[in-house]
């Protein structure tokens, strides 16, 4: 069995993007390690390089979503808001479950979310049964 870890981000101006994930998302940590920054949240790793064989925009930004599973969405909207972030979907309710999609500096969808306590239940119970 796999587990997924981790995903590399690669970007024409890396420094831009590791802000940009830092500032909105306050990642669990933060470190520089060879040529990557990797932010850490939770178990999972983002990995941020310098790539000289990608546009500075993502070519097909709806090909790929980063899901943040976030405590309050309003909050994390807030400081999106703040650093000037452009929403492709601003934030909603969804049946009691917030939903939002922004662009990340070079064009990729970041969707925050922050379920509502019945789907958190009917996401356990589908673990459960597993």
């Amino acid at each position: 069995m796999a587990n997924l870890d981790s995903m590399l981000l690669a970007s024409t101006d890396p420094d831009r993007l590791h802000d940009w994930y830092a500032a909105a998302l306050e990642p669990h940590s933060d470190d520089d390690v060879d040529s990557y920054r990797v932010l850490r949240f939770g178990r999972f790793h983002l990995l941020i390089d310098r790539r000289d064989d990608v546009g500075p925009e993502a070519a097909d930004a709806a090909r790929m979503i980063i899901n943040f599973d976030v405590d309050d969405a309003r909050a994390v909207a807030a400081r999106m808001d703040r650093l000037g972030t452009s929403w492709i979907a601003p934030l909603e309710d969804r049946g009691g479950s917030l939903f939002a999609t922004a662009a990340d500096p070079d064009g990729n969808y970041v969707q925050i979310i922050q379920l509502g306590e019945a789907d958190r239940a009917a996401m356990a119970a589908t673990e459960t049964d597993s």
